[in-house]
This record gives structure tokens, sequence and C-alpha cells, in this order.
């Protein structure tokens, strides 16, 4: 419906948004309600930007942000992601195809689990106490990163 610069825009939008999240994430270890709902609210301007049919397109987005939503609250559930995170990354889900999706959460969960080595590393270098805090949301932007980038890499291949 849009022309290909307003595709771009939102892209970039996104991956500001994504920037953002990460680099608050590590300094407050939250994502805040505003920031996954604009991420969630500005995925219907790019459907209407690539023109994607409301059946079963929307629908099928839909359908995966629920899913990548349900899987990731048992995380939540079990103590293993914050709130934000799991918001953050079902937000994301309506941003990219259900191939796209899976790549995301894997390319997360690689980022989430070399993340948390290297702060368990650091935590226990310095001798600290307890259990240490993740900012999982630096995952979560690079998986995203990861599946945006990918548009333009591609091209050359």
């Amino acid at each position: 419906m849009f022309n290909g610069l307003f595709t771009e825009i939102l892209l970039a939008i996104l991956a500001a948004l994504l920037i953002t999240a990460a680099v608050i994430d590590v300094r407050t270890f939250t994502i805040s309600n505003r920031l996954n709902a604009t991420v969630a609210l500005l995925a219907p301007l790019y459907w209407l930007s690539i023109a994607l049919a409301p059946w079963p397109g929307i629908a099928v987005q839909v359908a995966a942000g629920l899913a990548v939503f349900t899987l990731l609250a048992a995380a939540f559930f079990a103590g293993m992601m914050g709130g934000g995170d799991v918001k953050l990354a079902a937000a994301l889900a309506l941003w990219f195809s259900p191939a796209s999706t899976i790549k995301f959460l894997i390319l997360m969960s690689i980022a989430g689990g070399v993340l948390t080595l290297l702060i368990l590393g650091w935590h226990r270098a310095r001798k600290r106490e307890g259990r240490p805090e993740i900012p999982y949301g630096v995952a979560i932007a690079f998986g995203g990163l990861a599946i945006l980038t990918q548009r333009f890499l591609n091209q050359f291949a």
C-alpha cells in the first residue's frame, strides 16, 4: 500500500527500538511496557506497508506472536525471563514471517546462552553472592537485529 521507503523507515525505527531496549535493559534490567507496546503497535503499519493480506497473512502474524508469548511465558513462570523480555519477543514475532520467527528464537536463545555464560563468569570472578541478573533484552535485540539485517545482506547472495 505504501512505498518501499516507508517500509524501510519502519524497519529502521524497529532497529532503533531494539537497540534502545538492549541499552535500557543493561542499565535497569527492565524493558518498559511503553517500548513493547510501540513495537507491537507499529507492526500493523508494517503489514500495511508490505500489503500483507488479512487472511491468512495478518492472522498468521498474530498467531506467531501469540505462540511466542505462550512459549516464553513458560520461561517467565520458571523465573528464567522477565515479563518485559517475553512481551518484546512476542511483539517482534509480529514483524517476522513464521520461518524468520523460528530463526529469531534460535538466534535469541544462542545469544542468551552466551550472554548468560559471560555474566556468570564475570559474577564468579568477582566472587559475588547470589544469582546474577541477565539483561535478556540484549539477546532479544541481537536476534531481532540479525533477522532485520538479513534482508539487506541476502540481496547480495
